[in-house]
Parts: C-alpha cells; sequence; structure tokens
C-alpha cells in the first residue's frame, strides 16, 4: 500500500489519480477533513508532517511514503531523521522525496537547509529511497488566473529571463514511477520542461490557449516580492526571485531524466497551458 502526502495539491492530487489507475491501493493524506476529488477506493487519513503521532498514524499499514514538505515544513518542523524513523517504524521501506533543483543550484540558501537535510537522512538510512527535483513549476503561473480573469492582463517579474518550468503532471508521473518500479533506488532525478521559456512568452502561450488577448505587465522585483508574501515564506520569496532574476546556467539547462524515466518528452509549457486553460475563465 502506497501513502501519498499532499494529496490534494497539483502534484500529490495526480500521484494519487496516477497510482489508482494502475491498480494500486492508495491512501491519501492531508491536513484538511474534506479532501476533494479523490477517485473511488482511496483511503483518505488527517495527517500533519509537523505531527509526528499524526504521521505515525496515517502511514500504518503502508510500505511506501511519497514525502512532499511545503508551506512551513519547507523551514521548519521535525527532524528529517526522527520523521523517517517514524514512518519507518510504522512498516515504511521505501520513500520517494520531492525536494528540489535548488538543493543543488543553490546549496548555501536557508530555504533549501530542511530539503537538503532530508536528502542527507534518506541517503543515511535503511529505507530504499529515491529523489525527485523539479525546476521551476509550470503552475506558478495559476498565480495569473485573478489578472486574466478580471483584467486580461499578466503580471510578472523578469519578462525575458527564462526557464526550463517543468509541468506538475510530469513531477506526478516521474513520481508516481519511483513509487511502484524497481530499478529507482538510491537515483536522483533532475525534472525540468523540455525548453527554456521566458515569463512574456508563457503570457503569449496562456493567451494563445485562452483565444483572446492578454496584456503582459512586466513586476519590479519588489512588486513581485510583495505579490508573494501573502502566500510563501520570505526565505523562500527571496530565493525564488534570485533563480527568477539571476538563474544559474545549471538552472537554464534542460534535463533529459523525465524522458529517461518516463519513455517520452517532457511536457512544454504550451502544451500545459491548453490543458489547464480553464482554471483561467
Amino acid at each position: 500500500m502506497i501513502v501519498v502526502t499532499g494529496a490534494t495539491g497539483n502534484v500529490g492530487s495526480v500521484v494519487v489519480r496516477l497510482l489508482t489507475e494502475a491498480g494500486e491501493k492508495v491512501i491519501a493524506v492531508s491536513r484538511g477533513e474534506k479532501p476533494v476529488d479523490l477517485p473511488e477506493g482511496v483511503e483518505h487519513r488527517r495527517g500533519d508532517l509537523g505531527d509526528l503521532d499524526s504521521l505515525a498514524t496515517a502511514v500504518t499499514g503502508a510500505d511506501t511514503l511519497f514525502l512532499l514538505i511545503t508551506g512551513e515544513q519547507l523551514v521548519t518542523g521535525p527532524d528529517p531523521e526522527e520523521l523517517l524513523d517514524t514512518v519507518a517504524a510504522q512498516g515504511i521501506r521505501r520513500v520517494v522525496f520531492l525536494s528540489s533543483q535548488g538543493a543543488v543550484t543553490r546549496p548555501e540558501s536557508p530555504a533549501y537547509a530542511r530539503t537538503i537535510a532530508f536528502e542527507k537522512a534518506l541517503a543515511a538510512s535503511d529505507l530504499k529511497w529515491t529523489a525527485v527535483r523539479p525546476g521551476g513549476f509550470a503552475s506558478n503561473t495559476f498565480a495569473w488566473i485573478e489578472p486574466v480573469r478580471t483584467g486580461r492582463m499578466i503580471p510578472a517579474p523578469f519578462g525575458d529571463i527564462g526557464l526550463p518550468v517543468v509541468a506538475p503532471f510530469d513531477i506526478a508521473a516521474v513520481v508516481a514511477a519511483a513509487l511502484r518500479e524497481d530499478g529507482h533506488n538510491g537515483q536522483v532525478y533532475t525534472l525540468t520542461g523540455p525548453a527554456v521559456i521566458t515569463p512574456r512568452e508563457q503570457a503569449e502561450a496562456v493567451a494563445a490557449a485562452f483565444g483572446e488577448p492578454l496584456r503582459f505587465v512586466e513586476l519590479t522585483s519588489d512588486q513581485a516580492r510583495s505579490n508573494m508574501l501573502r502566500f510563501m515564506p520570505e526565505s523562500v520569496v527571496d530565493h525564488t526571485l534570485l533563480i527568477l532574476g539571476e538563474p544559474t546556467p545549471e538552472e537554464q539547462t534542460v534535463s533529459p531524466d523525465v524522458e529517461r524515466v518516463l519513455g517520452r518528452p517532457a511536457t512544454s509549457y504550451a502544451d500545459w497551458a491548453r490543458y489547464v486553460i480553464g482554471a483561467f475563465r
């Protein structure tokens, strides 16, 4: 049985669906009591990575875990070793961890201290493990939904600086493969899209999928920071803006790992935008 934490998010919800379609028994874990759109047959359990007792209860009876840390857990929470010992004591033997490319490209950043600590704890444990390191998420542009709906405009900083953003469902597909298949133990996968794309080009792709002109408004770094602080920790905001504005050569490099694991090319931003455009209407 496979436990999926963050089961109602952009990645976790797709992991749950893919595993269910493959015939796996799945426990979907979230902090809320009423998750939405879980496939039939999926068991929901309430759990919080910040509360090891609730986590222990949530993983009981399973042997495989998708571990996703987000929000406050990116900067604070139980020691990674203690968390892994807790789930191992309940029978977990394999962990697929959603890490970040920044753990390698920005190891000095405090924003990645917890992520790096989890990777190190997994490598030192007796668990089978896989680390999945995405670059920028295509779904970060869901922040444009409200401006598109209300003003037919797209605001973003650093309009002409590009990154090879990755579709969340590509991340989920790699995670699902690592959870189900042999051959991924000890592997680290860097996940990107198939090409570098700038915010201005992303806006053009959204407009094409939307079927109407959308005005691109380039924000200053300070304006973007103010917007992001409404829903992200300060340290995460600062390092995100640094990546967006001053990406390293490695952060702008397209990785072959999506295709290597899935046997198909990574999804382009334009294709992803067409798939999710209903959210912008």
